[in-house]
Protein backbone atom coordinates (compact mmCIF):
# COMPACT_ATOMS: atom_id res chain seq x y z
CA UNK A 1 0.00 0.00 0.00
CA UNK A 2 2.82 2.41 0.82
CA UNK A 3 4.50 1.63 -2.49
CA UNK A 4 1.36 2.39 -4.53
CA UNK A 5 0.81 5.72 -2.75
CA UNK A 6 4.44 6.68 -3.39
CA UNK A 7 4.03 5.71 -7.02
CA UNK A 8 0.91 7.91 -7.30
CA UNK A 9 2.29 10.91 -5.42
CA UNK A 10 5.51 10.89 -7.47
CA UNK A 11 3.89 12.03 -10.74
CA UNK A 12 1.77 14.59 -8.88
CA UNK A 13 4.82 16.04 -7.17
CA UNK A 14 6.69 16.12 -10.46
CA UNK A 15 3.80 18.01 -12.07
CA UNK A 16 3.76 20.54 -9.27
CA UNK A 17 7.50 21.09 -9.59
CA UNK A 18 7.14 21.55 -13.36
CA UNK A 19 4.33 24.08 -12.91
CA UNK A 20 6.38 26.00 -10.36
CA UNK A 21 9.33 26.00 -12.73
CA UNK A 22 7.18 27.33 -15.54
CA UNK A 23 5.79 30.06 -13.27
CA UNK A 24 9.28 31.09 -12.20
CA UNK A 25 10.39 31.12 -15.83
CA UNK A 26 7.42 33.32 -16.78
CA UNK A 27 8.15 35.76 -13.98
CA UNK A 28 11.78 35.88 -14.99
CA UNK A 29 10.81 36.57 -18.60
CA UNK A 30 8.43 39.31 -17.49
CA UNK A 31 11.11 40.82 -15.28
CA UNK A 32 13.58 40.63 -18.13
CA UNK A 33 11.06 42.30 -20.43
CA UNK A 34 10.47 45.04 -17.90
CA UNK A 35 14.18 45.51 -17.45
CA UNK A 36 14.72 45.64 -21.19
CA UNK A 37 11.85 48.13 -21.53
CA UNK A 38 13.33 50.26 -18.80
CA UNK A 39 16.71 50.08 -20.51
CA UNK A 40 15.12 51.13 -23.77
CA UNK A 41 13.31 54.01 -22.06
CA UNK A 42 16.54 55.13 -20.43
CA UNK A 43 18.61 54.72 -23.58
CA UNK A 44 16.99 57.60 -25.59
CA UNK A 45 17.62 59.93 -22.66
CA UNK A 46 21.29 58.99 -22.69
CA UNK A 47 21.42 59.26 -26.46
CA UNK A 48 19.71 62.65 -26.32
CA UNK A 49 22.09 63.81 -23.60
CA UNK A 50 25.12 62.82 -25.66
CA UNK A 51 24.21 64.89 -28.75
CA UNK A 52 23.36 67.78 -26.44
CA UNK A 53 26.81 67.56 -24.88
CA UNK A 54 28.33 67.22 -28.33
CA UNK A 55 26.46 70.32 -29.43
CA UNK A 56 27.74 72.21 -26.41
CA UNK A 57 31.31 71.20 -27.27
CA UNK A 58 30.77 72.04 -30.93
CA UNK A 59 29.40 75.48 -30.11
CA UNK A 60 32.37 76.09 -27.82
CA UNK A 61 34.81 74.90 -30.49
CA UNK A 62 33.34 76.86 -33.38
CA UNK A 63 29.96 75.37 -34.30
CA UNK A 64 27.38 78.14 -34.83
CA UNK A 65 24.36 75.98 -35.62
CA UNK A 66 22.52 73.42 -33.51
CA UNK A 67 20.43 70.75 -35.20
CA UNK A 68 19.39 68.72 -32.17
CA UNK A 69 15.60 68.41 -32.44
CA UNK A 70 15.04 66.95 -28.99
CA UNK A 71 16.98 69.77 -27.34
CA UNK A 72 15.11 72.44 -29.28
CA UNK A 73 11.81 70.84 -28.45
CA UNK A 74 12.58 70.62 -24.79
CA UNK A 75 13.70 74.24 -24.37
CA UNK A 76 12.09 76.29 -27.15
CA UNK A 77 8.60 74.92 -27.74
CA UNK A 78 6.08 76.97 -25.68
CA UNK A 79 3.23 75.47 -23.75
CA UNK A 80 0.55 76.77 -26.16
CA UNK A 81 0.30 77.48 -29.84
CA UNK A 82 1.26 80.80 -31.39
CA UNK A 83 -1.51 82.10 -33.66
CA UNK A 84 -1.79 85.40 -35.53
CA UNK A 85 -5.44 86.51 -35.54
CA UNK A 86 -6.75 89.28 -37.78
CA UNK A 87 -10.25 90.49 -38.62
CA UNK A 88 -11.90 93.08 -40.86
CA UNK A 89 -15.29 94.49 -39.86
CA UNK A 90 -17.46 96.96 -41.81
CA UNK A 91 -20.44 98.51 -40.02
CA UNK A 92 -23.21 100.99 -40.83
CA UNK A 93 -24.06 103.15 -37.82
CA UNK A 94 -26.27 106.17 -37.15
CA UNK A 95 -23.54 108.19 -35.44
CA UNK A 96 -19.96 107.53 -36.54
CA UNK A 97 -18.17 109.53 -33.78
CA UNK A 98 -20.22 107.81 -31.08
CA UNK A 99 -19.53 104.36 -32.53
CA UNK A 100 -15.82 105.19 -32.78
CA UNK A 101 -15.72 106.22 -29.12
CA UNK A 102 -17.37 102.92 -28.20
CA UNK A 103 -14.75 101.02 -30.20
CA UNK A 104 -11.93 102.92 -28.48
CA UNK A 105 -13.40 102.15 -25.08
CA UNK A 106 -13.76 98.44 -25.90
CA UNK A 107 -10.15 98.21 -27.09
CA UNK A 108 -8.70 100.07 -24.09
CA UNK A 109 -10.80 98.13 -21.58
CA UNK A 110 -9.52 94.90 -23.10
CA UNK A 111 -5.92 95.99 -22.59
CA UNK A 112 -5.27 97.09 -26.17
CA UNK A 113 -5.08 100.34 -28.06
CA UNK A 114 -6.22 102.11 -31.24
CA UNK A 115 -3.60 102.30 -33.99
CA UNK A 116 -4.08 104.10 -37.29
CA UNK A 117 -7.28 106.12 -37.70
CA UNK A 118 -8.64 107.85 -40.82
CA UNK A 119 -11.85 109.92 -41.20
CA UNK A 120 -13.28 111.14 -44.54
CA UNK A 121 -16.57 112.38 -46.03
CA UNK A 122 -18.12 111.18 -49.27
CA UNK A 123 -19.95 113.25 -51.89
CA UNK A 124 -23.20 113.12 -49.92
CA UNK A 125 -21.59 114.52 -46.78
CA UNK A 126 -21.68 111.20 -44.92
CA UNK A 127 -18.78 110.52 -42.58
CA UNK A 128 -16.58 107.45 -42.97
CA UNK A 129 -13.96 106.29 -40.46
CA UNK A 130 -11.38 103.52 -40.61
CA UNK A 131 -9.52 102.48 -37.43
CA UNK A 132 -7.08 99.69 -36.59
CA UNK A 133 -7.57 98.14 -33.14
CA UNK A 134 -4.92 96.01 -31.38
CA UNK A 135 -6.32 93.83 -28.59
CA UNK A 136 -4.93 90.85 -26.64
CA UNK A 137 -5.65 87.53 -28.29
CA UNK A 138 -7.52 86.21 -25.26
CA UNK A 139 -9.99 89.14 -25.52
CA UNK A 140 -10.22 89.07 -29.31
CA UNK A 141 -13.58 87.28 -29.56
CA UNK A 142 -15.20 89.41 -26.85
CA UNK A 143 -14.10 92.69 -28.45
CA UNK A 144 -15.20 91.54 -31.90
CA UNK A 145 -18.65 90.60 -30.60
CA UNK A 146 -18.94 93.95 -28.84
CA UNK A 147 -18.10 95.82 -32.04
CA UNK A 148 -20.64 93.85 -34.06
CA UNK A 149 -23.39 95.03 -31.71
CA UNK A 150 -22.60 98.69 -32.45
CA UNK A 151 -24.39 98.79 -35.82
CA UNK A 152 -25.40 96.84 -38.91
CA UNK A 153 -22.75 94.41 -40.12
CA UNK A 154 -22.04 94.95 -43.81
CA UNK A 155 -18.94 92.76 -44.13
CA UNK A 156 -16.95 90.59 -41.73
CA UNK A 157 -13.82 88.56 -42.37
CA UNK A 158 -11.60 86.75 -39.87
CA UNK A 159 -8.30 84.94 -40.31
CA UNK A 160 -6.13 82.80 -38.01
CA UNK A 161 -2.58 81.80 -38.94
CA UNK A 162 -0.63 79.26 -36.89
CA UNK A 163 3.04 80.30 -36.69
CA UNK A 164 4.13 78.00 -33.87
CA UNK A 165 6.76 76.27 -36.00
CA UNK A 166 8.12 79.61 -37.14
CA UNK A 167 8.34 80.92 -33.57
CA UNK A 168 10.17 77.79 -32.41
CA UNK A 169 12.57 77.96 -35.35
CA UNK A 170 13.39 81.62 -34.75
CA UNK A 171 13.96 81.07 -31.03
CA UNK A 172 16.32 78.18 -31.75
CA UNK A 173 18.25 80.22 -34.31
CA UNK A 174 18.52 83.14 -31.90
CA UNK A 175 20.07 80.91 -29.24
CA UNK A 176 22.52 79.40 -31.70
CA UNK A 177 23.46 82.80 -33.08
CA UNK A 178 24.04 84.21 -29.60
CA UNK A 179 26.35 81.30 -28.81
CA UNK A 180 28.19 81.92 -32.07
CA UNK A 181 28.64 85.61 -31.27
CA UNK A 182 29.93 84.76 -27.80
CA UNK A 183 32.44 82.32 -29.28
CA UNK A 184 33.78 84.89 -31.74
CA UNK A 185 34.16 87.44 -28.95
CA UNK A 186 36.06 84.89 -26.88
CA UNK A 187 38.38 84.20 -29.80
CA UNK A 188 38.95 87.95 -30.20
CA UNK A 189 40.01 88.16 -26.56
CA UNK A 190 42.49 85.35 -27.15
CA UNK A 191 43.82 86.66 -30.49
CA UNK A 192 47.36 88.10 -30.49
CA UNK A 193 47.94 88.90 -34.18
CA UNK A 194 46.50 91.98 -35.80
CA UNK A 195 45.38 90.04 -38.87
CA UNK A 196 43.43 87.62 -36.69
CA UNK A 197 41.78 90.50 -34.84
CA UNK A 198 40.73 92.18 -38.09
CA UNK A 199 39.34 88.93 -39.49
CA UNK A 200 37.45 88.18 -36.29
CA UNK A 201 36.01 91.70 -36.18
CA UNK A 202 34.52 91.22 -39.65
CA UNK A 203 33.10 87.85 -38.67
CA UNK A 204 31.69 89.30 -35.45
CA UNK A 205 30.01 92.15 -37.34
CA UNK A 206 28.36 89.69 -39.74
CA UNK A 207 27.09 87.43 -36.98
CA UNK A 208 25.81 90.33 -34.89
CA UNK A 209 23.91 91.63 -37.93
CA UNK A 210 22.32 88.22 -38.41
CA UNK A 211 21.45 88.13 -34.72
CA UNK A 212 19.79 91.56 -34.90
CA UNK A 213 17.68 90.42 -37.87
CA UNK A 214 16.58 87.32 -35.97
CA UNK A 215 15.74 89.38 -32.89
CA UNK A 216 13.64 91.77 -34.99
CA UNK A 217 11.79 88.83 -36.53
CA UNK A 218 11.24 87.36 -33.08
CA UNK A 219 9.86 90.66 -31.76
CA UNK A 220 7.51 90.97 -34.73
CA UNK A 221 6.18 87.45 -34.20
CA UNK A 222 5.70 88.12 -30.50
CA UNK A 223 3.78 91.32 -31.20
CA UNK A 224 1.51 89.74 -33.81
CA UNK A 225 0.79 86.63 -31.75
CA UNK A 226 0.17 88.44 -28.46
CA UNK A 227 -2.07 91.16 -29.96
CA UNK A 228 -4.83 90.52 -32.50
CA UNK A 229 -5.54 93.10 -35.21
CA UNK A 230 -9.09 94.29 -35.98
CA UNK A 231 -9.62 96.69 -38.90
CA UNK A 232 -12.88 98.55 -38.25
CA UNK A 233 -14.69 100.57 -40.96
CA UNK A 234 -17.63 102.76 -39.93
CA UNK A 235 -20.07 104.61 -42.22
CA UNK A 236 -23.28 106.51 -41.61
CA UNK A 237 -26.55 104.83 -42.53
CA UNK A 238 -28.20 106.74 -45.43
CA UNK A 239 -31.75 106.60 -44.04
CA UNK A 240 -33.23 109.59 -45.95
CA UNK A 241 -31.56 108.69 -49.20
CA UNK A 242 -32.73 105.11 -48.89
CA UNK A 243 -36.33 106.27 -48.31
CA UNK A 244 -36.22 108.54 -51.36
CA UNK A 245 -34.82 105.80 -53.55
CA UNK A 246 -37.38 103.28 -52.38
CA UNK A 247 -40.44 105.54 -53.03
CA UNK A 248 -41.75 105.79 -56.62
CA UNK A 249 -41.75 109.35 -58.10
CA UNK A 250 -45.16 111.12 -58.09
CA UNK A 251 -46.73 114.26 -59.62
CA UNK A 252 -45.23 116.56 -56.99
CA UNK A 253 -41.79 115.03 -57.54
CA UNK A 254 -42.15 115.49 -61.30
CA UNK A 255 -43.36 119.09 -60.86
CA UNK A 256 -40.50 119.85 -58.52
CA UNK A 257 -38.03 118.32 -60.89
CA UNK A 258 -39.44 120.26 -63.85
CA UNK A 259 -39.40 123.54 -61.95
CA UNK A 260 -35.82 122.91 -60.86
CA UNK A 261 -34.87 122.23 -64.47
CA UNK A 262 -36.65 125.40 -65.65
CA UNK A 263 -34.96 127.55 -63.02
CA UNK A 264 -31.65 125.98 -63.86
CA UNK A 265 -32.18 126.74 -67.55
CA UNK A 266 -33.03 130.41 -66.80
CA UNK A 267 -30.01 130.65 -64.57
CA UNK A 268 -27.74 129.35 -67.29
CA UNK A 269 -29.32 131.68 -69.87
CA UNK A 270 -28.69 134.62 -67.56
CA UNK A 271 -25.14 133.46 -67.05
CA UNK A 272 -24.54 133.16 -70.79
CA UNK A 273 -26.13 136.58 -71.43
CA UNK A 274 -23.98 138.12 -68.71
CA UNK A 275 -20.90 136.61 -70.30
CA UNK A 276 -21.79 137.76 -73.84
CA UNK A 277 -23.11 141.27 -72.94
CA UNK A 278 -19.69 142.97 -72.60
CA UNK A 279 -18.66 141.62 -75.98
CA UNK A 280 -21.93 142.84 -77.59
CA UNK A 281 -21.51 146.35 -76.16
CA UNK A 282 -17.92 146.53 -77.30
CA UNK A 283 -18.88 145.32 -80.78
CA UNK A 284 -21.70 147.93 -81.00
CA UNK A 285 -19.41 150.79 -80.03
CA UNK A 286 -16.79 149.71 -82.52
CA UNK A 287 -19.41 149.44 -85.28
CA UNK A 288 -20.82 152.94 -84.58
CA UNK A 289 -17.34 154.45 -84.56
CA UNK A 290 -16.47 152.76 -87.82
CA UNK A 291 -19.65 154.05 -89.52
CA UNK A 292 -18.96 157.58 -88.33
CA UNK A 293 -15.44 157.51 -89.61
CA UNK A 294 -16.59 156.07 -92.91
CA UNK A 295 -19.06 158.95 -93.45
CA UNK A 296 -16.62 161.74 -92.58
CA UNK A 297 -13.87 160.37 -94.73
CA UNK A 298 -16.00 159.91 -97.92
CA UNK A 299 -14.92 162.43 -100.85
CA UNK A 300 -17.50 165.05 -102.14
CA UNK A 301 -18.76 165.10 -105.77
CA UNK A 302 -18.44 168.54 -107.66
CA UNK A 303 -21.87 168.65 -109.42
CA UNK A 304 -23.97 167.61 -106.49
CA UNK A 305 -23.54 170.72 -104.31
CA UNK A 306 -23.37 173.42 -107.19
CA UNK A 307 -26.58 172.31 -108.80
CA UNK A 308 -28.93 173.85 -106.26
CA UNK A 309 -27.14 177.24 -106.33
CA UNK A 310 -27.19 177.55 -110.16
CA UNK A 311 -30.76 176.48 -110.33
CA UNK A 312 -31.82 179.70 -108.63
CA UNK A 313 -29.79 182.06 -110.97
CA UNK A 314 -30.86 180.82 -114.40
CA UNK A 315 -31.27 183.65 -117.03
CA UNK A 316 -34.80 184.69 -117.86
CA UNK A 317 -35.75 184.66 -121.54
CA UNK A 318 -36.92 188.05 -123.02
CA UNK A 319 -40.56 188.39 -124.00
CA UNK A 320 -41.41 187.61 -127.58
CA UNK A 321 -42.81 190.44 -129.65
CA UNK A 322 -45.78 190.01 -132.04
CA UNK A 323 -45.15 190.69 -135.76
CA UNK A 324 -48.33 192.61 -136.33
CA UNK A 325 -47.43 195.31 -133.88
CA UNK A 326 -44.16 196.02 -135.53
CA UNK A 327 -45.72 196.67 -138.93
CA UNK A 328 -47.93 199.36 -137.53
Amino acid sequence: MHTRRSARTGPVFAGMVLAAALAVTGCGAAGGGSASSADKAATPGAENARPGAADGVASGAGGAKSTNPSKATGTSVPAGSHIIRTASLTLQVKDVPKALDSARTAAVDAGGYVGNETTTRDGGGRERTRAVLRVPTDRYDAVLSSLEGTGKVVERTAKAEDVTDQVVDVESRVKSQRASVARVRKLMDQATKLSDVVSLEGELSTRESDLDALLAQQASLKDRTSLATITLSLSETPLKDAAKKSDAPGFVDALTGGWDAFVTMLRWIAVVFGVVLPFLLSAGLLLALWLRLARTGQPRRPGTEAAPASAGSLPVAPPVREEGGDED
